[in-house]
C-alpha cells in the first residue's frame, strides 16, 4: 500500500507539472499575440530558452537554497519511492520559471536577449528561491513569528505573491530601467498605440494558461490524499469573475477580456484552499477591474512602456490575492479560516519588497555593464531580424 500511495503521489504531482509546463507555451503566445509582428519569433525563443536556463539555475542552487535539497546522490537513492523528490523538484521548477516567464511580457521588444538570460539564472537561482523558501519552507523562522504573533502564518497556498507578485515586483524595475519602446509616447503628449498583433494567438496564449492553472492550483496539494474540489471549483469562479470584470471595465476589448481571466486566476492562488466560492468570485471579480484600471493608468497617465501589463497583472492581482487570502479565507466570511489578516498583509509587502530590491540589483548591474536594451536601429528593425536573423513570416526565400 505505502508502494501505491508513492506511486500514485507521484503521478498525481507529474501530470500538475505537465500541466504547469504547458502554461508556459501559454505565455509564450499571449506574449506572441500581445507584441508587434516584427517580434514574435523573439518572444517564442526566449520563453523557451529561459525555460532552459531556469531548469539549471534552480536544479544546480535555487531548490537547495529553498529547500535545502540537492542531488547529487546516485540514481538509485534519487530513484526511491518512485522518484517523487525528483518529481516535486520538477513540479516546483515550473513555479520557479514562471519569474523570467512573467518579466519577459514587460521587457518585450527593446530587450537583449543574452543579458535576459543572465538575468534568469540569478532571478532563479538565488533570488526568487530565497523568498520562496521563506514562505513555503519556514526559512530563518518568519512563519514562526508570524504565527505566533498574529495567530497563523503568511498562507499563500499555490503562489499569488510567491510567484506571481513576485514575478511582477522583479519586472517593474526592469521595465523602468530599460525604457519605453522608441516611439511609443511623444513629447506633445501623443501616444502611439501599439495594438496586439494576432488576437488569435493571444487568445490561444490565455486559453492554455487558463486551462493549466487547474494543474498550478490543485496539484499544490502535492500528494493525493491532500486534493480537494475546492480549490477547483475556487480556481473556476475567480476565472470567471475576473472575465467578466474586465469585460465590462475593459469596454468588450478582447485583449482585457482574455487577460481578464488571468487577473482572477493570478489572485486567487493564494487562498484558493480555503476561501468559499463566494469569496473566489469576489476576490476574481476584484482583479478584473484591478487589472484594466491600473494598466491603463501605467501606460496612460504614468508612461510606464510595459508591453504586457506584467506589473498590474502579476504585481498588483498577485498582492491583492495575498491580501484577499486574509480576507476571504476567515470564517466569518464563509472560509475555512486558519489565515491572518496581518499575516497576508506583512508576508505580502516581505515578497514585494524582496522582488523589486533583486530587480533593482540584478538589471541595475546589467545595465551599468553589458546593457539591457538594443540599439535604436536593432529596435526599429525588431528583435526577430535583430537577433534571430528570420521573421515570423518569411515572405521570400533566399539563394545562396
Amino acid at each position: 500500500m505505502d508502494n501505491l500511495k508513492t506511486g500514485t503521489d507521484t503521478l498525481f504531482l507529474l501530470l500538475g507539472a505537465a500541466m504547469v509546463l504547458a502554461m508556459h507555451a501559454g505565455f509564450a503566445f499571449l506574449e506572441l499575440g500581445t507584441v508587434r509582428k516584427k517580434n514574435q519569433v523573439n518572444a517564442l525563443v526566449k520563453i523557451l530558452v529561459d525555460f532552459a536556463v531556469s531548469t539549471i539555475a534552480y536544479f544546480f542552487i535555487g531548490y537547495t537554497i529553498a529547500y535545502g535539497v540537492q542531488f547529487f546522490d546516485s540514481a538509485q537513492v534519487l530513484a526511491a519511492h518512485n522518484g517523487y523528490a525528483l518529481v516535486r523538484f520538477f513540479f516546483l521548477l515550473t513555479f520557479a520559471a514562471a519569474i523570467p516567464a512573467i518579466v519577459s511580457g514587460g521587457i518585450a521588444e527593446r530587450s537583449k536577449f543574452n543579458p535576459q538570460l543572465f538575468a534568469t539564472f540569478v532571478l532563479v537561482g538565488f533570488i526568487y528561491p530565497f523568498f520562496e523558501g521563506i514562505a513555503w519552507n519556514n526559512r530563518f523562522g518568519v512563519q514562526d513569528w508570524l504565527a505566533a504573533t498574529f495567530g497563523a502564518p503568511f498562507h499563500d497556498f499555490a503562489g499569488s505573491v510567491v510567484v506571481h507578485a513576485f514575478g511582477g515586483w522583479v519586472a517593474l524595475p526592469a521595465v523602468l530601467l530599460l525604457g519605453a519602446r522608441h516611439g511609443r509616447y511623444h513629447r506633445d503628449g501623443r501616444i502611439a498605440a501599439h495594438p496586439p498583433s494576432n488576437i488569435p494567438f493571444l487568445a490561444l496564449g490565455a486559453w492554455v494558461l487558463a486551462v493549466g492553472w487547474f494543474g498550478f492550483n490543485v496539484m499544490s496539494a502535492q500528494t493525493i490524499d491532500k486534493i480537494s474540489g475546492l480549490v477547483a471549483v475556487n480556481s473556476l469562479m475567480a476565472m470567471v469573475g475576473g472575465t467578466l470584470t474586465a469585460w465590462l471595465a475593459g469596454r468588450n476589448d478582447p485583449g482585457f477580456t482574455y487577460n481578464g481571466p488571468l487577473a482572477g486566476l493570478v489572485a486567487v492562488c493564494a487562498g484558493s484552499d480555503v476561501m468559499h466560492p463566494l469569496g473566489a468570485l469576489i476576490t476574481g471579480a476584484l482583479a478584473g477591474v484591478l487589472f484594466v484600471y491600473m494598466f491603463t493608468c501605467v501606460q496612460n497617465r504614468w508612461r510606464i512602456d510595459d508591453v504586457l501589463g506584467v506589473w498590474p497583472l502579476h504585481g498588483l492581482c498577485g498582492a491583492w490575492g495575498g491580501i484577499a487570502a486574509g480576507i476571504f479565507g476567515l470564517r466569518a466570511l464563509g472560509g475555512l479560516g486558519g489565515v491572518s489578516f496581518a499575516a497576508q498583509l506583512i508576508g505580502t509587502l516581505g515578497g514585494i519588497v524582496i522582488a523589486t530590491v533583486g530587480g533593482v540589483i540584478v538589471y541595475g548591474a546589467i545595465r551599468a555593464t553589458v546593457g539591457l536594451r538594443l540599439g535604436q536601429e536593432e529596435e526599429f528593425d525588431g528583435a526577430d531580424l535583430s537577433i534571430h536573423r528570420i521573421s515570423s513570416t518569411p515572405e521570400r526565400e533566399t539563394v545562396l
